[in-house]
């Protein structure tokens, strides 16, 4: 009988002939060196940089900025996962995580637990539904505060204290916020929570103490099997677009829980020959010294919370719109409206023709024309902006079909300090009423304060916390690292009756 030969070994034998100076390990073109002198070992790969920076960061490397910065954005999470408790989509991912019972990380707004895994997925629906969550714009916009929930549910399940937790958190934004720095998806049809798996897996396996070879295994498996397709984004929005990064976040705790079994991934994912770089993003440098607790600062000090429920780069062409809708008083006088925007939300709230006829909430509010409309007819936009009544009122279908959307160079240029829109209507005298609005609190620059996020928190929770039992949860949120007993912070947010 012939002998069987491992696929792997023909494969690696394919490449030596295609390109004998390549390493099949590495992904990169090595030199020959000197006659008599082996060449130079190649330089670890990013998974293998990102395992090691992860792998030796520690809570007394955190400033104390990143840590209140951490804090504020958990409590704001929080809200905003509370918020969407009783929403259809939340309920459905919340069932399917309780249809597993005896776990030991919680559903969070319930007393119950499921697995891990399950429990991200779960309460990152929860935390993502209302687009209301914190915001990250480099090369690639996101919202890292959704691989929070795989933070809490291994900090839970592991009995970490709240100071790991923090850890956990700050690690997951850096991976997260760096590899959105580093290179675009959107305009190559992927969706942002690519970046995400690699972010919650090596933030799980940071809480389940992974040794740095093993936290490289967990993000090979992350990234393998789960790459995200833009589609989510693009024309008619579903239920999808709001639980893509639950998903991404139950795969880096699934991910993390198989590499400590000792399973291995497929590697270089980054580098190798039908890797990342090959199929998604194009090469590019991801430098760890620059990073984080190293030489740079912390990352997640540069996150955007919204003050709006809608999509981030729409943000600012809500109190825009209010403004110009207020100077012209009628709005009947209108007789059309420009949107200037940037690139990235042209492409994303201002291209397709579904953005003019929204049926879903997923559509409407990444829609610039609806939410620049039901801002100018309501003053404001709310998670009641998007009910299927305010969706199809006439009023809003009406005022949209006078508006028209459009890139500009200027405003794009600007960011991603500033995410600006110009709203400009012209009235039926032929005047012109303009307002530009570059920025808000809570973007880069522009921190919110303690009291802020609390406003925000109490506002969001309102309708399923007692009054009375709101300021001990956030007395012990803003304690998160004097507390060593996770559970029972988590206790105080079951939602009752």
């Amino acid at each position: 009988m012939a002998a069987l030969i491992d696929r792997r070994t023909v494969l690696g034998a394919m490449a030596a002939i295609a390109s004998p100076i390549t390493s099949p390990a590495w992904g990169e073109t090595l030199p020959a060196g000197d006659a008599g002198r082996p060449a130079a070992p190649p330089r670890p790969n990013i998974a293998e940089r990102l395992a090691a920076y992860v792998a030796t960061i520690r809570y007394e490397d955190l400033d104390a900025a990143t840590v209140e910065a951490a804090k504020s954005h958990l409590i704001d999470a929080l809200g905003c996962g509370i918020a969407a408790h009783d929403e259809a989509p939340v309920r459905a991912c919340r069932e399917v995580a309780l249809a597993v019972s005896g776990g030991v990380s919680m559903v969070i707004g319930t007393a119950s637990r499921t697995t891990p895994d399950l429990a991200a997925f779960a309460n990152g629906a929860a935390f993502r539904y209302y687009d209301m969550n914190d915001v990250y714009v480099g090369r690639e916009p996101g919202h890292p505060s959704d691989n929070m929930t795989a933070c809490l549910a291994v900090a839970e399940a592991e009995g970490c204290a709240g100071r790991d937790l923090i850890v956990a958190m700050v690690m997951a934004y850096e991976v997260d916020c760096r590899l959105m720095d580093a290179a675009e998806l959107t305009s190559r049809v992927f969706d942002h929570p690519i970046y995400s798996l690699p972010a919650a897996a090596l933030a799980a396996g940071k809480l389940m103490r992974l040794s740095a070879p093993k936290l490289v295994e967990a993000v090979d498996l992350a990234i393998d099997g789960h790459i995200a397709l833009n589609q989510t984004r693009m024309q008619v929005l579903s239920d999808w677009k709001g639980v893509a990064d639950a998903d991404a976040a139950r795969n880096g705790v699934f991910a993390a829980l198989l590499a400590r079994r000792g399973m291995t991934g497929p590697s270089p994912i980054f580098e190798g020959h039908a890797g990342v770089f090959k199929q998604v993003t194009g090469p590019f440098e991801l430098d760890t010294e620059q990073f984080g607790g190293r030489s740079g600062s912390f990352r997640i000090k540069e996150c955007g919370v919204k003050l709006f429920p809608a999509q981030g780069g729409a943000l600012t062409a809500i109190p825009a719109a209010v403004a110009v809708a207020k100077e012209a008083g009628d709005l009947d006088r209108i007789s059309s409206i420009e949107v200037a925007t940037t690139k990235f939300a042209y492409l994303t709230a201002g291209m397709e023709a579904e953005k003019w006829t929204p049926e879903t909430k997923e559509t409407a509010d990444h829609s610039l024309p609806f939410i620049v409309a039901r801002a100018m007819l309501d003053g404001d936009i709310t998670n009641d902006s998007y009910s299927p009544s305010a969706i199809r009122d006439p009023r809003v279908r009406s005022l949209m079909r006078k508006i028209v959307v459009r890139p500009d160079d200027a405003l794009t240029a600007m960011s991603p300090k500033a995410l600006p829109n110009r709203v400009s209507a012209v009235l039926d005298d032929g005047r012109t009423i303009s307002r530009q609005v570059d920025a808000l609190p809570g973007f880069q620059g522009m921190p919110m304060q303690r009291a802020d996020f609390e406003a925000k928190f109490r506002k969001n929770v309102a309708r399923h916390l007692r009054e009375d039992e709101i300021p001990a949860v956030l007395d012990r949120l803003w304690s998160l690292e004097h507390e060593g007993d996770l559970r029972k912070l988590l206790d105080g947010l079951v939602i009752r009756g």
